[in-house]
Formats: structure tokens, C-alpha cells, sequence
């Protein structure tokens, strides 16, 4: 009976809390979810940028939470290949060739997290979002070539590097669905 009436205590005294702990998640949920809704991949968007630690409070917020996804994302693809151990000449190349292109692809949305902070409206904004959207494209061409890559191996180490960089290129496609939401926001000119 103690442990009842101690647990309805500590109930009615962190429900406050907890409803305002709820509540300031509530404008940050709404504008993940309204965002990734027509998104390549709207459940992986959802949950990754649901469960970011960081806040997200506006689209150009969001974006950025999901270029650092997506270099999450790649970090820990390239730490995989990294320490992959690969059989035949043939694996250990396209491991190779894949790293280097997961490198690349690093450098890229770094860039374009860079740019991203420093995306101020003005005369050059088009500029700028021109440049974010090669970065990310580049990213996403860096990954379809590391899987190419792998279409002529056969067994675990493909079947491994193909989930890997799938996961990588379904968030790096949804960070590019983002990015594209604030240039629309502006009014694309052609």
C-alpha cells in the first residue's frame, strides 16, 4: 500500500513537469512531422529528426538537423568500411573506392552545413542555395557510385555495404528534400 501511495505522489508532483516537458516538444514534433510528410522517405525522416537531440525550431533548423544526420550517418558507413575485412582483390578495391567516395561525401555536406549557417536572405541566396543543393547531390552521387561498385561481388560484405549506404543515401535524400523545401519557400526564379 506504501509503494502505491508513493508512486501516486511522485505522479501528481512530475505531472507539471512532464506536461510542459511534452508541451515544449509538441511545435518541434508538428514542424518534423509537416515537413517530412511528402519526403523520399517521410518514416526515416520522421524518426531521425524526431529523436535529433538538437533543436529544431525553424525549416532552415531542420535542415541542418538533417545534413548532421546525414553526416552521422556517413561517419559511422565510412567507420564500417573502414574496418571492414574483405576477401578477394575485387572487395578490397570497391571497399576502397568507397571509402574514399564516403570521404568525399563528408567533405560535401560539410560544406553544405557550413553554407546552411550562414544562408543569409539577399541578392546572393540563390547562389548560395545553388551551391547546398550540388554539395548534397554530389553527396547522393558519391553513394549510387559506392554501390556500384559492389554489383559485381556477391555474398555478406555486399549485402552488408549495400544497408549500409542505403541507410546513408535514404537521409542524405531527405536532407536534400529539405533543403529544397526552403529554396521553395523563397520562390524559386527561374
Amino acid at each position: 500500500m506504501a509503494t502505491a501511495l508513493r508512486f501516486s505522489l511522485l505522479v501528481l508532483l512530475l505531472s507539471p513537469l512532464l506536461s510542459t516537458i511534452h508541451g515544449a516538444k509538441a511545435p518541434r514534433h508538428d514542424l518534423v512531422s509537416k515537413s517530412c510528410v511528402h519526403a523520399s522517405y517521410p518514416d526515416i525522416c520522421i524518426h531521425t529528426l524526431s529523436s535529433y537531440g538538437g533543436s529544431a525550431s525553424t525549416p532552415r533548423d531542420l535542415a541542418q538537423a538533417a545534413v548532421r544526420v546525414s553526416l552521422a550517418h556517413l561517419r559511422s558507413a565510412s567507420d564500417f568500411l573502414s574496418k571492414l575485412k574483405s576477401g578477394g582483390k575485387r572487395e578490397q578495391g570497391a571497399v576502397g573506392d568507397c571509402v574514399e567516395q564516403m570521404g568525399d561525401s563528408v567533405e560535401e555536406l560539410s560544406k553544405t552545413l557550413a553554407a546552411l549557417q550562414h544562408l543569409r536572405p539577399g541578392v546572393d541566396f540563390r547562389w548560395q542555395m545553388s551551391n547546398v543543393e550540388t554539395w548534397v547531390s554530389a553527396a547522393l552521387t558519391n553513394e549510387d557510385t559506392c554501390l556500384d561498385g559492389f554489383k559485381e561481388i556477391d555474398g555478406k560484405v555486399r549485402s552488408d555495404v549495400h544497408r549500409k549506404i542505403t541507410n546513408v543515401a535514404r537521409v542524405t535524400s531527405n536532407a536534400l528534400y529539405l533543403i529544397n523545401l526552403l529554396d521553395e519557400s523563397r520562390g524559386r526564379k527561374p
